[in-house]
């Protein structure tokens, strides 16, 4: 691991190997670990890996105000690491918030994203209008807008209620690493910054069309996400458009169904 400084802030980043450059963005309530699976194979076949720990999680810098974690900030982070490493155009991959955030990237600074695989979670503006079905499975980011009582709600009882809703094949490490001072807080930040409920209509920003190539990976399993977020996304994308479904997987595809993804990867991702 190494750690960088982007301004106040400092990210712990896994690199390995050589090539083209694939960024791997975790989202909730994860860290770079959840990519163990995929990192050797990626670099087997010739790539770079670069996975950070993302603002609020893992090794990284946690800063306490909601206001420091809008996407735009969150992408800026990303830029940040690319350029100490001297990268200027990536694959970049994301699984949950970090697919949002990979959208995100793909959109606002298309110069730097070569091509796209998303996990999960679809493009914010087809999240956001996918009706009732995604509303019922979004009920915990309700929740998590209210202060304390979303802590308390996750982390009492040794984390009864966080281990019971989440099913992650990962759940001790997570909660270690959750009871850190400020790190639960930090990591519901990104709920609070991005998901108000004023923003469950439409998404804060008018996210431009992505122009890479992209592929959209849902898993049957999914208790959080619907498969028309990710199918839908499709209209959002000027570039090429790939749709996979992994059956019989939860949320954590990466764990759960992890030499399915790597093929699906490394297939997708042009060779070095």
């Amino acid at each position: 691991m190494k750690n960088i400084s982007i301004g106040d802030l400092t990210f712990a980043v896994q690199d390995e190997g050589d090539g083209q450059a694939v960024v791997l963005l975790h989202g909730f309530p994860d860290s770079h670990a959840l990519w163990r699976h995929q990192v050797p194979k990626l670099v087997d076949a010739g790539f770079r890996v670069i996975a950070p720990d993302l603002r609020g999680f893992g090794e990284s810098s946690k800063p306490a105000e909601v206001d420091r974690y809008g996407v735009l900030d969150l992408v800026g982070d990303v830029l940040g690491v690319l350029d100490s490493f001297g990268v200027e155009r990536a694959h970049v991959v994301g699984h949950d918030w970090g697919a949002a955030l990979a959208w995100a990237m793909a959109a606002f600074v298309p110069d730097r994203v070569d091509h796209l695989a998303a996990l999960s979670v679809g493009h914010p503006s087809a999240f956001a209008g996918v009706g009732f079905a995604q509303r019922e499975k979004s009920w915990y980011m309700l929740l998590f807008q209210f202060e304390d009582i979303a802590e308390r709600w996750l982390s009492d009882n040794d984390f009864a209620n966080m281990r019971a809703w989440s099913h992650h094949p990962d759940i001790d490490e997570v909660v270690k690493g959750l009871s850190r001072p400020g790190a639960l807080t930090a990591a519901l930040n990104w709920y609070r910054a991005n998901v108000h409920p004023r923003t469950w209509l439409e998404p804060p920003l008018a996210f431009p069309q992505v122009q890479a190539p992209t592929m959209g990976v849902w898993s049957s399993g999914d208790f959080a996400l619907d498969e028309a977020g990710m199918t839908s996304s499709k209209r959002y994308v000027d570039g090429s458009w790939r749709y996979e479904r992994i059956e019989g997987a939860g949320h954590w595809m990466q764990l759960e169904a992890a030499d399915e993804l790597s093929a699906l990867l490394v297939d997708f991702l042009p060779k070095p």
